[in-house]
């Protein structure tokens, strides 16, 4: 004898509406993705171009710098511990040149 369907209860069916624009919103972020991988390689292809020009990318290619920009913001902080576990590695001198390094930079 067949089974009768299980009915979804009420907070299934609210849990399903609180991913569905999660599902959506990561939709179009892999559709974004997609079109700028498209231009990018699509540039990248042509014959025509001889010298790569990555700022012709950036300017002509909607949406691409702003990734770049959101990108290089969400890796900070890996760039942070990189930089953090290198110092341990260095010797005084080497400490106290790069310090100077970044005081000369900050008079800039």
């Amino acid at each position: 004898m067949p089974r009768k369907p299980a009915a979804i209860s009420e907070e299934q069916e609210n849990e399903m509406e609180e991913i569905e624009p999660v599902m959506n919103k990561k939709n179009d972020e892999v559709e974004t993705l997609n079109r700028l991988l498209a231009a990018v390689l699509d540039y990248l292809s042509d014959d025509e171009v001889e010298v790569i020009d990555i700022e012709y990318l950036l300017e002509n290619t909607e949406g691409l710098r702003e990734w770049w920009t959101q990108y290089r913001e969400k890796n900070r902080k890996k760039i942070e511990e990189e930089i953090t576990k290198a110092l341990g590695d260095l010797s005084i001198e080497e400490l106290e040149n790069l310090r100077e390094k970044i005081k000369g930079n900050d008079k800039e």
